[in-house]
């Protein structure tokens, strides 16, 4: 039997999905080391041909909180996320998404920073805009529909 949440500022939960027909799905509290490892967080990679200009832009346009892993190498923390799975005919297919809670905001913002973002376009899971980074590559901002875990 799992218990219940700690009662402390670290809680670990596995996410448990019942019947695919039903789309349902709920958070088990677990303990760390309970049924195994406990993975604690995700490490996302973006490639970039100008590098160092995408991480200032993490750190001065989007103010994400940051360590120094040494020689200026920059890794930053997230926000809150999570993950989906979608079907597709190929493997190894990532794609990278930023959540908020208000698009229209959020882009009034960063234009105000001097960011390009597309016009925003309705979808089934919420309002998406795609920003330019400072070496090129682009990042989807949505705002979502869905619940969020």
């Amino acid at each position: 039997m799992r218990q219940a949440f700690p009662q402390s500022p670290m809680c670990y939960a596995t996410l448990t999905h019942f019947s695919p027909a039903k789309c349902s799905a709920r958070l088990v509290p677990t303990q760390p080391g309970e049924d195994g490892m406990a993975i604690d967080g995700a490490h996302v990679i973006i490639y970039s041909k100008d590098a160092e200009a995408d991480r200032a832009f993490f750190q001065n346009v989007l103010k994400f909180p940051h360590v120094d892993a040494g020689h200026g190498w920059l890794i930053f923390k997230l926000p809150p996320s999570e993950v989906a799975v979608h079907p597709s005919d190929e493997n190894d297919l990532h794609e990278f998404y930023l959540m908020c809670d208000d698009l229209d905001a959020e882009m009034t913002r960063l234009k105000k920073a001097g960011v390009v973002c597309e016009p925003p376009s309705t979808q089934p899971w919420g309002r998406l805009t795609r920003l330019k980074l400072p070496g090129g590559g682009e990042l989807g901002l949505y705002q979502p529909r869905h619940a969020r875990p």
